[in-house]
């Protein structure tokens, strides 16, 4: 189902929709979207039941939103990292940022993006295609950067860089579940550092 969009929206109505959906947002990556009515995000967002159904005919609507809020979020979080991604240090550099950022309570509902495709990707298709290209934004940036390596010499031409960045994928995932359920931010840090040792196979000799 595609989202409801008034045919003009004022910088007031604006702000009200993006209130709306942050809190959205929030209570849907800290208890789930299935604990989650659409009272709750009424009252975390302070507007009123005729104000999040001007902007959402239904709660489906507003959890396809709160899945593009979600990964603006995450990439636009990610970003100055990934942009960094040109040499192993700039991997090494990515992978810290992420541990620290699983560190105590940071680490404790998962990964935004993760948490929701493991809820809601078999319920709405919709939903799952747009999980889906966020996360082949995230993966490509990881390809990307693995691509510049090839070129600048430090990585082996005949590696490959898809694989790499599958695998770089599925690791930073599984430690953002491994970190959810023990709590321990070393998860992350193992999971990354076994991914990104198969770049380090892959170094030119003279690395």
């Amino acid at each position: 189902m595609s989202e409801k969009k008034p045919r003009r929206l004022t910088a007031k109505g604006e702000a009200t929709r993006l209130r709306i959906v942050a809190a959205a947002a929030d209570l849907m990556y800290s208890q789930g979207v299935e604990a989650t009515s659409v009272d709750d995000v009424i009252e975390a967002s302070g507007t009123g039941k005729s104000q999040v159904y001007h902007y959402f005919s239904d709660k489906t609507e507003l959890v396809e939103a709160v899945v593009r809020a979600q990964i603006e979020r995450v990439l636009g979080e990610q970003a100055p990292f990934l942009d960094d991604l040109r040499t192993m240090r700039g991997f090494e550099r990515w992978r810290d940022a992420i541990v620290v950022g699983v560190r105590g309570w940071r680490g404790a509902h998962g990964c935004p993006i993760g948490s929701l495709a493991s809820e809601i990707a078999g319920r709405s298709e919709t939903a799952r295609e747009n999980l889906q290209r966020g996360f082949s934004v995230w993966q490509h940036w990881f390809r990307l950067g693995l691509e510049r390596m090839q070129d600048s010499g430090e990585l082996r031409p005949d590696a490959d860089a898809e694989e790499l960045a599958v695998g770089l994928m599925a690791a930073v995932q599984g430690g953002y579940l491994l970190v959810k359920t023990t709590r321990d931010e070393r998860s992350m840090a193992i999971a990354l550092d076994m991914a990104l040792d198969s770049i380090r196979v892959a170094l030119s000799a003279a690395e």
